[in-house]
């Protein structure tokens, strides 16, 4: 087995790799383990992330960020870890055939975004384009007076259509599968803020020229940009085999300092219930980081 570690951080995304530059400068003995599935990698150009005038695509800050954790040792290992488990203080990472021991372990797991009906190949393409967007908050400027629709229904559809109303006047919000499932309150707000509705089923989704295509049983309607409201996948089911709590949705449940339920695990960005943004999700990594580098000194003393 493996020497032990201060702390093992699993996922480098903004999160995990924020934790892995403050606890390597805090001389702590750290192992990143990265299963290479990022969703900040996904992002063609962020142009909301502070600091990079003209945006920065998500890979590219991953590299960087990836370059300055190794500046201090930190090297990320890119392996899936399979399973979680204690043996006595110490937690346990199965990672393929080895074994990883650590005094604590950070979460940055992120999320997976359900996708629409469109195939792989079209979805990237799409994607990077800015056919196909899946964060209203981090880009909604750039469909500013565009034609947009919106896939999804029930609440979190309408709140991402009135969400995008502020940014165009032509928004409509598409039923996935069938029928809307919506109230007549839900109807009448969408109405009021001029939101159009069609019902689906609308698949597959396509590209022609610069627009993206979306099926409907009305036939197939042009779009600029078509933003999914399917929900995501938390990846929490590590923490999960350890007993933390979690909502009903998945993410995991932690204190202001990014502890979870259970001692010694900590959670940071997008599998910690808050905000899906990079720059909170670094900010919680750092919170993460010194909160471990103190909950640490608490059982040992620190010293050079």
């Amino acid at each position: 087995m493996a020497e032990e570690l201060d702390c093992l951080i699993i996922g480098a995304g903004p999160a995990g790799l924020t934790a892995a530059i403050y606890l390597t400068r805090f001389h702590l003995k750290i192992g990143i383990i990265d299963a290479g599935h990022s969703r900040a990698a996904l992002i063609p150009r962020t142009r909301n992330h502070a600091g990079y005038p003209g945006g920065i695509s998500g890979k590219e800050l991953l590299a960087r960020m990836r370059e300055q954790a190794a500046e201090f040792g930190g090297q990320v290992t890119n392996m899936l870890v399979e399973k979680l488990s204690k043996d006595g203080s110490l937690f346990v990472a199965s990672v393929g055939e080895e074994q990883r021991t650590a005094r604590t372990i950070l979460l940055a797991t992120g999320v997976v975004n359900n996708r629409p009906p469109i195939a792989p190949e079209i979805h990237d393409v799409a994607l990077e384009r800015g056919l196909l967007r899946y964060c209203p908050i981090c880009d909604g400027y750039e469909v500013t007076d565009r034609k947009i629709a919106v896939i999804g229904t029930k609440g979190h559809g309408l709140e991402e259509a009135l969400f995008l109303r502020m940014y165009s006047a032509d928004v409509t919000l598409i039923a996935p599968d069938g029928e809307h499932a919506l109230t007549g309150e839900q109807r009448g707000r969408l109405e009021e803020a001029g939101v159009k509705m069609c019902d689906g089923p609308c698949e597959p989704l396509c590209i022609d020229g610069d627009q993206i295509i979306v099926p409907t049983p009305q036939g197939p309607v042009a779009y600029d940009s078509v933003y999914p409201a399917l929900g995501s996948v938390t990846r929490s089911e590590l923490a999960m085999m350890l007993g933390a709590d979690g909502t009903e949705d998945g993410c995991l449940i932690v204190d202001e300092h990014q502890r979870t339920s259970v001692p010694g695990l900590y959670a940071a960005g997008d599998v910690a219930k808050g905000l899906d943004q990079i720059s909170h999700a670094m900010g919680e990594g750092g919170v993460a980081a010194t909160t471990i580098r103190n909950d640490l000194a608490k059982t040992r003393a620190l010293l050079r």
